[in-house]
């Protein structure tokens, strides 16, 4: 039997940290010792049964001596944690500070699994950019211009801080259109990819739940049904990666723990292909990438946990 490893996560409280935690309460080789958080301090862990909410600072974390740490702190907060950590530890970073850091393996491992497995400091992928790089990386050596994607996610993907963008009550009956330029899904897919890209996202009333259209443009021209074929070609062995010919919704997306491609469409001159694609931005788009990654990192069967 394996040795059980030891678990801390920052940032417990919000709602990656939540999912986080339950996928983590029933993985056979991990023991969750301490779940951060400023606010919850004292409180009974939820997902947990007696575990307890601690408000450690970074000296403190890194005396626990943990076998790995999961950030899933706001964006340019990390770097406190990351400087006391003890380089031994694995380090799955959920927030975005280290996906443009050469010194961090970036964790999305459909695309990267080699240089993760193994690894003590994991960059784990946004949410958009984990479901916009994988509708395009099966295309990219055909492409023969920009892809754009149009993006629509539930407001969790907003934060537990209160603003306009996680407003039940602005968002009814609406769509709201934000950072419709350099958003750093955008920067992110392209800096992966090795190829520009550009995205438009949106936030829709749904809590959770995420789905894109990435018009791909090729150079040479395809079929519909040679598109799909590619794409289950590609995803043949990814148990989390579901081919299907139908046009996914963001429903389909909602509450799994892995991603749906499908709904091919091509332009009548064979150049540009469509690809939907849908997940769940707190699942594969956050907390089951994360446990993907800490699988590898460690070196327990990739999907340990999550199924």
């Amino acid at each position: 039997m394996s040795e059980v490893k030891r678990i801390g996560v920052v940032g417990a409280r919000g709602h990656t940290g939540s999912e986080l935690l339950t996928i983590l309460d029933r993985h056979p080789n991990v023991e969750v010792i301490h779940a951060g958080s400023r606010e919850l301090a004292g409180r009974p862990v939820p997902e947990i049964d007696g575990l307890t909410f601690q408000n450690l600072n970074p000296g403190e974390l890194a005396e626990l001596s943990l076998d790995a740490v999961f950030l899933a702190l706001p964006n340019g907060v990390s770097r406190p944690f990351v400087e006391v950590i003890s380089p031994e530890t694995v380090i799955v970073d959920i927030s975005a500070d280290h996906r443009f850091d050469d010194n961090w393996v970036y964790g999305l491992p459909e695309l990267f699994r080699e240089k993760i497995s193994g690894a003590r400091r994991i960059a784990n992928p946004g949410c958009y950019a984990t479901l916009a790089q994988l509708a395009i990386a099966p295309f990219l050596d055909e492409l023969d211009g920009v892809p754009a994607v149009f993006g629509v996610s539930g407001y969790s993907g907003s934060g537990t801080t209160p603003s306009p963008m996680n407003d039940p009550e602005r968002l009814h009956d609406n769509l709201m259109p934000y950072k419709l330029v350099g958003h750093i899904h955008e920067r992110e897919t392209s800096h992966h990819l090795g190829q520009p890209v550009r995205f438009m996202p949106h936030i829709h009333p749904a809590f959770r739940g995420l789905l894109v259209t990435a018009h791909i443009p090729v150079g040479k021209v395809r079929a519909a049904d040679e598109v799909t074929e590619i794409l289950r070609d590609r995803y043949s062995d990814e148990q989390l990666i579901e081919i299907r010919d139908a046009v996914p919704e963001l429903r389909d997306g909602t509450g799994l723990i892995g991603a749906v491609l499908g709904g091919v469409g091509v332009s009548e001159d064979g150049h540009n292909i469509v690809v939907v694609g849908a997940e769940d931005n707190l699942l594969k788009g956050a907390a089951v990438q994360a446990v993907q990654n800490l699988n590898l990192g460690m070196g327990h069967p990739e999907l340990t946990g999550i199924f």
